[in-house]
This record gives C-alpha cells, sequence and structure tokens, in this order.
C-alpha cells in the first residue's frame, strides 16, 4: 500500500515545490506522479495535498507523510549503501560529524593509525555540522558525532574518550603570562578571541566569566585555529582553547596557556553514535582506539 516511491514523492515535491519539478528529479512524467499519488489518497481514504490556485499545500495527513519520509528515506538510502559496499567487498564509511573547531586538530590523531588498522573503512568528516549535529546523527546523515557537549538522547549514546583542560591562552609577554591562574575581572580588559560561536555554546563565557556577571572589553571572532594562535603571539588578544592544543602550538609560536580560575575548566570530548550502530565492528574499533590513544600520543 504505502511504498517508498510515495514518501520519495511527498519530499521531493515539498523540497521542489510542485509536481512537475518533483517529477524531473524523480525522472517520472507528471501525470504518472499525479496518478500513483492519487491511487494512495484512494487507498488510504484521505487527502495528501490540498491545491490552492497553482500550489500545492499538505494537508495534515500529507505534514505526517512527509515527517516519515523525513525519517525513514535516510535510513534506506544508508542501507543501500552499505548493503552495495558489503557486495563490493567493502566494510564501509565512517562519516563523522564534528561540532566544535579544537575537535578536528584532536580527530586528526586518532583518524591516521585508525585508516592504517582498517584498510577497508573509509572515512568521511562532515565539518558542516560543526554546532549542530545532533540531528545530522538522529537523521542517519552522519555515523559519529565528535562533540564536548553531549546531549542525551534516547537512540544515542555518547562515549566520553578524552580529557582535556580549557585554558586561556595569552602571549608570552602579556601581563598575565605568569599568573598561576586568572579570574574574571582579568579579562574586564581584554580582547577575547573566539571561533565564530554564540557566547552561550562557549566555555570561557558559560562557566568562567557569564557566573560571574563579567564581559571583555571586546569580542572578536576568527574561524582558524592558526590565525587565532598568531593573533595572541601579536598580542592583540587572548583566546580560550584547549591546552593540550596550546603545547602543541607553543612550540612554533610565542604564545602560553594560563589556567582559568583557582580549580581550572575540565572538559571532555565524547563521540556519539546512535544505539543501532554500536555493535558495528569498525565503529567499535574506532570508539575504542579514540578512548585508548594516551594524551602523548594525542
Amino acid at each position: 500500500m504505502l511504498e517508498r516511491a510515495h514518501l520519495a514523492i511527498v519530499a521531493e515535491v515539498e523540497k521542489q515545490g510542485s509536481l512537475t519539478a518533483a517529477a524531473n528529479v524523480l525522472c517520472l512524467t507528471q501525470s504518472a506522479l499525479s496518478h500513483s499519488m492519487k491511487k494512495l489518497e484512494q487507498q488510504l481514504g484521505t487527502d495528501i495535498w490540498l491545491r490552492e490556485g497553482r500550489s500545492l499545500r499538505l494537508t495534515q495527513a500529507g505534514q505526517y507523510l512527509l515527517a516519515v519520509a523525513n525519517r525513514v528515506l535516510p535510513q534506506l538510502n544508508l542501507a543501500e549503501e552499505r548493503l552495495r559496499q558489503f557486495a563490493q567487498g567493502e566494510r564501509g564509511t565512517l562519516r563523522i560529524g564534528m561540532e566544535c573547531h579544537p575537535c578536528y586538530e584532536w580527530l586528526l590523531k586518532v583518524v591516521s593509525p585508525y585508516l592504517a588498522a582498517w584498510p577497508d573503512v573509509d572515512v568521511d568528516v562532515k565539518q558542516k555540522f560543526q554546532f549542530g549535529g545532533l540531528g545530522a546523527l538522529y537523521g542517519y546523515e552522519i555515523d559519529m558525532l565528535v562533540t564536548p557537549d553531549p546531549l542525551f538522547k534516547p537512540g544515542l549514546h555518547f562515549e566520553p574518550v578524552f580529557d582535556y583542560e580549557q585554558v586561556l591562552v595569552v602571549a608570552c609577554d602579556h601581563a598575565l603570562a605568569s599568573a598561576p591562574h586568572i579570574t574574571p575581572r582579568d579579562l574586564l580588559s581584554e580582547v577575547l578571541i573566539t571561533y565564530p560561536v554564540s557566547p552561550d555554546r562557549l566555555d570561557v563565557y558559560t562557566q568562567f566569566l557569564s557566573p560571574a556577571g563579567v564581559s571583555p572589553r571586546r569580542h572578536k571572532t576568527i574561524e582558524t585555529t592558526d590565525i587565532m594562535l598568531q593573533m595572541v603571539a601579536s598580542g592583540r588578544g587572548v583566546a580560550a582553547l584547549p591546552r593540550w592544543l596550546v603545547e602543541e602550538y607553543a612550540c612554533k609560536m610565542p604564545v602560553k596557556p594560563v589556567r582559568l580560575g583557582p580549580q581550572g575548566i575540565a572538559k571532555q570530548i565524547y563521540l556519539g553514535v546512535r544505539e543501532l550502530d554500536m555493535n558495528t565492528d569498525y565503529v567499535q574499533a574506532f570508539v575504542l582506539l579514540a578512548r585508548t590513544l594516551s594524551h602523548s600520543q594525542v
């Protein structure tokens, strides 16, 4: 009765905006598409669309069918791709979504030994999912989400794999460079450089500045870690980054990490996967490798 083709039609009409455009994408004639949906409506006893002039508007039943299509079609597409890979003797592709800029630097250190250990598995990193990867994980657009801020939801599993400390980065000749730690008020006169993320998703704000009711003199955003640290080294601002990342760059440029508060800010990198994929061998292997790599290795 209800077939995959019906779901594809509903999804494509919504995406393209018309039956004609959807028919072209699906390699169908408009009459064949219309006939297929009309037959489905007769079988279900309810309309999927209502015509308003030249446009179509989904009914309540149509909206429900669209939601089903958006949920089911990505799973079917992934299943077909995996089966095709099995047929060709491949294990598959591990699609990883990034939800933080520094995590990418860490991920590179894990991917290299993983590819060596699993030569029949490809890795694809989806950076377009930065700061919005949960929906992509639920929607089967990625298989794994790298994030420092997990949201524990039904059907998902988040595994902590790497501990680190969030620190302030200053130039070696900065007045704060010799401090054992800083207070929020120390940033009142500073230019704070961060990645282009809203303050409510930045630890330096949520766990350090905002609880104290303090704001830096100026907040500036830069996308790349290299440029950010070059700005810090030249005395044009300070930044907040993982200690391990700062220590790597400290070998190449005059920057220094300083603890945020007397206790510091402890963080973890998590790998999020769908619970159904936890038993996939190459997914398990990636999580295990990431968890067991020592700090000196990453």
